[in-house]
């Protein structure tokens, strides 16, 4: 089974993407927080990260740029997730590290079509 760690601070979004990701045969990981994320990321090695930008503690782009300078998990997918939608906020989420962008409201058959493409393309 496919683990994706959600970190996501937003309450009504983290637990409405987990019931559906769960509904799609997903085991779902949750963290609160980009600290709380980098942490779960290297404990827990999940299959794919779903990283929301805007996190308290540590914000998203500093969560993926930690989690992609750690050999145990400079390998997992990170897709950012964000409500931030101009081009730039994309720009600045693949340049700190994550492999793809949604934007929110999310697509639920959008984003896992980005999730399966990603796991298809991982080692």
């Amino acid at each position: 089974m496919t683990r994706i760690l959600l970190v996501e601070d937003n309450e009504m979004n983290r637990d409405m993407l987990s019931r559906r990701l769960s509904r799609r045969g997903f085991d779902v990981l949750i963290a609160e927080n980009g600290k709380a994320g980098v942490e779960l990321a290297a404990s827990e090695r999940p299959d794919v990260i779903l990283m929301d930008m805007s996190l308290p503690v540590m914000d998203g782009w500093e969560a993926t740029r930690q989690i992609k300078a750690n050999p145990l998990t400079s390998g997992i997918p990170v897709i950012a997730l964000t409500a931030h939608a101009m081009a730039s906020d994309r720009d600045m989420a693949l340049d700190a590290g994550c492999d793809d962008y949604d934007s929110k409201p999310v697509d639920l058959t959008q984003l896992v079509r980005k999730i399966e493409q990603l796991l298809t393309a991982s080692p």
